[in-house]
């Protein structure tokens, strides 16, 4: 193989992918960002940033305050039949729509030196006598490393036949912004029958609304808003958010079949990441700073053990460096995740953790900590 740096061909735009793309390169490897859409737009995201990820934001130049990000420091849930818990957030956020901070950090990555081919989509990778082939509509590129960054659910996860596609998942995710009168520092999660929702500001004057449900409503009722009005408005606190709140677009985004079961992180010698790696349960609200903090660790293994060329052995090494450095990171905030995610899916058990926790506000807080990483 040869000595100069491998030739990275990134799949998907997110947060991880452009995390990943910039910081390669500006350690000068050749890197191309290949996404389906057009910057800016959507995607289906509770829109709230851990601040764990900020010294990492601000030192490749995006500073949340510029674009006008809300800051978040408390945190409430609330039960089917609205009875509340409220808590601090030491360590804090920020909120920022995607559309916002996607489209900062491609103009980043754009600067950094990274190629993007977007409007383009990706139907197969293949691996090959040490090089990885990628087939777009029209075109194959060749590349010697290749990053799965393509989000929760995706045609090449079928491609790749991996394990979790085939287990179906329950889940339809639904976004809105909004306006409305509610408290700008506070991120509030409203529970019900087989979901919960999230709210807190963004940027201006909006208001992400984000929420996960069980699909077998939205097969029952027909439709997204029937299936609002009959099991989201059993909580009375969301019913208020949706009777009383200005919804900016049409219609929402949506996504279905949401897994948040273990996934590889190696897959035919593509490196996964963000998503693609692993999904927490929305409720933790943490999901956005792992992927970035996914996308940065990928990319510093790559430069670790890459820099001076890429050999047969040298991919190995990368890849079970990757491996342990994932999970030290995130195995054990995404499987406490999905612990929390069993304990809120039902409204007896929602309504008894609710109650038991707020006389129990150390072990809130640390329930908190547990699904949260350090500053990096």
């Amino acid at each position: 193989m040869s000595a100069k740096k491998p030739k990275i061909i990134i799949v998907g735009g997110g947060l991880a992918g452009l995390t990943s793309a910039i910081l390669l390169a500006k350690k000068d490897f050749e890197v191309v960002l290949i996404e389906r859409k057009s910057y800016p737009f959507n995607r289906v995201c509770g829109e709230y940033v851990s601040n764990e990820v900020l010294p990492f934001l601000q030192s490749i130049g995006f500073k949340p305050n510029d674009y006008g990000a809300a800051k978040i420091n408390k945190l409430v849930i609330t039960s089917p039949k609205g009875n509340s818990l409220k808590t601090n957030l030491d360590l804090g956020a920020f909120g920022i729509s995607r559309f916002e901070l996607d489209i900062a950090l491609y103009q980043i990555a754009l600067k950094a030196g990274v190629t993007f081919l977007l409007e383009q989509k990706v139907n197969n990778v293949t691996f090959k006598d040490q090089i990885l082939e990628v087939e777009l509509n029209n075109k194959t590129l060749q590349a010697d490393l290749v990053i799965g960054a393509f989000g929760k659910r995706s045609n090449l996860d079928q491609k790749l036949k991996r394990n979790f596609f085939y287990q179906r998942s329950p889940y339809v995710g639904v976004k809105y912004h909004i306006k409305t009168d509610f408290a700008k520092d506070l991120i509030q999660l409203d529970n019900f029958k087989g979901g919960y929702c999230g709210l807190s500001k963004i940027e201006k004057d909006l208001y992400c609304l984000c929420y996960l449900a069980e699909n077998k409503y939205l097969k029952q009722y027909g439709s997204i808003a029937a299936m609002e009005e009959n099991i989201l408005y059993q909580n009375p606190l969301l019913k208020n958010h949706f009777k009383n709140s200005q919804f900016i677009w049409e219609k929402p985004e949506t996504i279905n079949e949401i897994s948040f079961e273990k996934k590889s992180l190696i897959e035919n010698h593509i490196l996964m990441c963000g998503d693609t790696a692993g999904m927490i349960a929305p409720l933790c609200g943490n999901g956005m700073a792992i992927a970035i903090h996914s996308g940065k660790i990928l990319a510093e293994e790559i430069i670790a053990n890459c820099s001076n060329g890429l050999t047969p052995q040298k991919r190995l090494n990368l890849e079970a460096a990757y491996v342990k450095n994932w999970n030290n990171q995130f195995a054990l905030r995404l499987k406490i995740g999905r612990g929390i995610q069993n304990l809120f899916g039902n409204n007896i058990l929602t309504e008894i953790a609710v109650a038991s926790l707020k006389k129990l506000p150390f072990l809130t807080q640390e329930i908190v900590k547990k699904t949260h990483g350090n500053s990096f």
